[in-house]
């Protein structure tokens, strides 16, 4: 029957194993559970360096480890504010984007004038942004991303980074108003129609220039044709006709008002085409909608 015990002749070994284990990496964590390297006292510069060697071959938990160590030996150094902004980088593309965004919330509260400075804001939106999911589920990253791109847009808006911004704020736009009208297609299905409204309301008033502005225009026709306010519902869709008239929500529109004898779309559209300003007609109109 073989023993359990370690043998006494493989001690050493295996002793001589996990000394070199521990020159690499500590045995514990740190206070927040994060690994670190064994301190072992170097140049600042060599262990950025070795940090950026491990990034170019995509070893980003590596890179991180070491990044964070020119920060914990060289503090005040210039190499630790680079080091803090590549360590950050280094966990986006690991997709530990919480630790990215600590990271790069961290260099822009010690560094705010720094020439990194967009590009730490940047990350911090692209973080939130790429954790966006699907409108049946909850979009509070969404919400997060659109803030921290905002910001960027804010803060630096001739950046490169503000640029790409832009782009992705009418992305996170879009994402949140199918949100709303997700919901707002529920409670018109199960005929909760002020409800409804006040989502498709949402949805033109903070959303105008996504997607859905002229489903949400069409359900809002729909709600009140339910509801029997035909007057508001002719009005609504006489800004749906003016801004979108080729779009198959139109089409249903003008069929279902002209379903239930509604033969004076056409007219309100009519006036409102020689309307000179179209953006008061908009105000007016949505406010008096809900």
């Amino acid at each position: 029957m073989k023993s359990d015990r370690i043998m006494p002749n493989k001690m050493p070994k295996i002793l001589t194993a996990l000394l070199l284990a521990s020159l690499v990496f500590t045995v514990g964590c740190g206070s927040k559970g994060k690994k670190k390297l064994a301190y072992v006292e170097r140049p600042a510069e060599k262990i950025y360096l070795e940090g950026y060697d491990r990034m170019s071959r995509r070893d980003w938990p590596k890179a991180v480890l070491l990044f964070d160590e020119v920060e914990r030996q060289h503090p005040y150094s210039v190499w630790a504010r680079r080091s803090m902004l590549m360590a950050a980088y280094a966990n986006y593309q690991a997709n530990k984007y919480e630790d990215a965004i600590n990271a790069a919330q961290r260099f822009v509260a010690l560094h705010p004038g720094s020439r990194s400075a967009p590009y730490a804001y940047y990350l911090i939106g692209i973080c939130h942004f790429e954790q966006i999911s699907d409108v049946g589920r909850d979009q509070t990253e969404t919400k997060k991303a659109l803030e921290a791109l905002r910001q960027v847009v804010r803060r630096f808006p001739n950046s490169e980074y503000a640029r790409d911004a832009r782009l992705k704020i009418d992305l996170t736009n879009d994402q949140l108003a199918g949100k709303d009208m997700a919901v707002g297609r529920w409670y018109l299905k199960r005929g909760y129609n002020l409800a409804a409204i006040a989502r498709f309301q949402h949805v033109i008033d903070t959303y105008e220039t996504t997607s859905h502005t002229p489903e949400a225009l069409h359900r809002l026709v729909e709600a009140y044709v339910r509801l029997g306010i035909m007057d508001e519902a002719v009005q609504v869709a006489a800004v749906l006709g003016y801004n979108y008239p080729g779009t198959d929500w139109y089409k249903d529109t003008y069929r279902l008002l002209t379903k239930y004898g509604v033969t004076s779309v056409a007219e309100a559209e009519g006036d409102e085409h020689k309307t000179k300003n179209k953006g008061s007609f908009f105000s007016r109109t949505w406010r008096r909608l809900f």
